[in-house]
């Protein structure tokens, strides 16, 4: 399941990436599920603005990404125009466990909040 998890907050943030950056060679990697990730969900983890529930479609795409794949796709370029703590809210608002201590890119999750 931690596996699972990593897999999807990497491959959000890879996604909103290769949008931001248009790399073929990346999109191409991990299943093909970043083109998906970027098109779905890249408006829900950008830095600017507030944390927003996603789409549905987004929540598909966050369900079928490798998520562990994409998280190692991450860098400190992506990391520059992605939230990672939006790419967490996303994740879990989609029903996708993300385990504290998870890693992707330089981010690491931290506990879930109990408010």
């Amino acid at each position: 399941m931690a596996s699972l998890v990593t897999r999807l907050v990497l491959a959000m943030v890879v996604i909103a990436g290769t949008l931001m950056f248009g790399n073929v060679r990346v999109s191409a990697q991990c299943g093909g599920s970043i083109p998906r990730l970027v098109a779905q969900c890249s408006q829900f983890v950008k830095k600017e603005g507030p944390k927003i529930p996603p789409s549905p479609g987004c929540c598909s795409a966050v369900k079928a990404a490798d998520v562990p794949c994409v998280c190692t796709l991450v860098t400190p370029a992506i990391e520059k125009v992605i939230s990672m703590e939006k790419v967490v809210y996303v994740a879990r608002t989609c029903g996708v466990t993300v385990k504290p201590g998870t890693k992707c890119g330089s981010y690491t999750v931290p506990p879930k909040r109990l408010i």
